[in-house]
């Protein structure tokens, strides 16, 4: 298993916990889980909405080329793009994919609109280097089968209470579930359900993109 949190900092933690329990009252929190991040908003200035999402502290984003890392798909549909990005998330071969090529590929996923993408949360989903390697020593890769996607009841009752506060960033929340198939030299192999929270912006007219991965599943 690669999917991790513990690259998270402590306030990037206690902010967007903060935000999710917003969301759970009202859906205008949910535009400010991503405008109201304290110092990580500070860091990030408003560009316009073309210019491509900056990594961790105000890096580039990565380059290389991709390697067998799926591109987005063109698609509208807040429920299908969440399954398609799940699927990006949980899918990787440590032996055709270089570290660098993975974070390029997935960058691709994410909104250009950086006042809303959380790059930096999306990136520590990925192991660091070291650990990239190591797996890949290994032989490591892993597939995923996706099994369902819904708006979590909280969202939806927030969109009842106020649908329009959806239009401020057209910013749905998606959770995914799938079981994730991993295998590595030797004949070794094993298998995880997986499951998690993605916010997902479809605005009108355009391609969904993803902007953040939950800390947490919301039911």
């Amino acid at each position: 298993m690669y999917l991790h949190s513990g690259h998270w900092s402590a306030n990037r933690r206690i902010t967007v916990l903060v935000v999710c329990l917003t969301m759970l009252v009202a859906l205008a929190g949910l535009a400010a889980w991503w405008t109201g991040r304290n110092e990580t908003a500070d860091r990030l200035a408003t560009p316009a909405p073309e210019a491509s999402a900056p990594g961790p502290s105000s890096t580039p984003p990565p380059t290389g080329g991709t390697g067998g890392v799926a591109k987005p798909p063109q698609i509208a549909d807040p429920l299908a793009y969440g399954k398609a990005a799940a699927q990006v998330l949980w899918t990787y071969d440590t032996r055709t994919t270089t570290h660098a090529q993975q974070l390029a590929g997935l960058h691709a996923w994410v909104t250009r609109e950086t006042q809303y993408a959380d790059w930096a949360g999306v990136q520590a989903q990925i192991p660091d280097p070291v650990l990239w390697s190591r797996m890949h020593d290994n032989g490591q890769h892993a597939t995923v089968a996706i099994s369902e996607a819904h708006f979590p009841s909280s969202f939806k009752q927030a969109l009842a209470d106020d649908p329009a506060a959806l239009t401020q960033a057209y910013i749905y929340v998606v959770t995914v579930t799938g079981k994730q198939q991993i295998t590595w030299n030797g004949g070794g192999a094993g298998a995880e359900d997986r499951t998690a929270t993605l916010a997902v912006q479809c605005r009108p007219n355009a391609d969904c993109s993803l902007v953040a991965i939950a800390p947490s599943v919301l039911p």
